[in-house]
């Protein structure tokens, strides 16, 4: 394998063909993924980063995929007494179904469109994707990075470090535990679409952000981190 460049091979949720059942599957064990290796983990220090003080807080999220991220953020800010409102916007409409079950109780809405099509009526406070970047070329990228700017407060990004280590623990991973055709094929394949350090700061900068951190996370994600100000 090489691990030099990023592979852009297709990922199978991307297809447009993909029964609901398995979207279903996929998502479940997705947020399985975020609980146990500490990706929901990381997307709360994003939130908590941005958010500092502020009690009162709208938060969209884009690439929402089964709202397990939301939901996490939710929950972290129930038992802080801090007011939210959620934004979630996914392309796929069975992630969006999935998405609306998980976060029934909560203020949120969601939008079945591609992001790039949304024209939001205020900025939110937050704005951030998780696993959703490694979708993307790098041209498509800069474009979503400045479209991100627009929230009041700040965004960030919790994606994929690409390094061999990830790539191997997660194909021996899904291939003892996962159920899902979906998570075999592209949980792998997400790591060699992932990204190295010097590749967001490079990305970055073509977007013209300053003020930015980009931060190791365990278990092999990057955080990337912009503050309005």
């Amino acid at each position: 394998m090489d691990f030099s460049t990023r592979s852009y091979r297709q990922e199978l949720l991307d297809r447009h063909d993909i029964p609901s059942a398995d979207i279903r599957r996929n998502m479940q064990e997705l947020n399985g993924i975020n609980t146990w290796l500490g990706g929901h983990a990381i997307t709360l220090r994003g939130v908590k980063a941005i958010a500092q003080h502020n009690n009162n807080l709208v938060i969209c999220e884009i690439g929402c995929g089964g709202g397990d991220n939301l939901a996490a953020i939710a929950r972290w800010c129930r038992r802080r007494g801090i007011t939210a409102q959620f934004i979630g916007i996914d392309h796929n409409p069975f992630c969006i179904e999935v998405a609306k079950e998980r976060l029934h109780n909560a203020h949120a809405r969601f939008l079945t469109a591609d992001y790039r099509q949304v024209a939001l009526e205020e900025p939110p406070d937050i704005i951030f994707s998780s696993l959703f970047c490694h979708h993307f070329t790098e041209a498509a990228l800069v474009s979503q990075l400045q479209w991100m700017q627009q929230a009041r407060l700040g965004f960030f990004i919790n994606d994929l470090h690409r390094h061999p280590f990830a790539y191997y623990a997660i194909r021996l991973l899904t291939a003892a535990f996962s159920r899902s055709y979906l998570v075999k094929h592209d949980a792998p394949l997400s790591v060699l679409r992932g990204f190295t350090r010097k590749e967001w700061q490079m990305l970055l900068h073509k977007a013209g952000i300053g003020n930015f951190s980009v931060t190791w996370q365990w278990a092999f994600r990057w955080l990337v981190i912009w503050k309005r100000g």
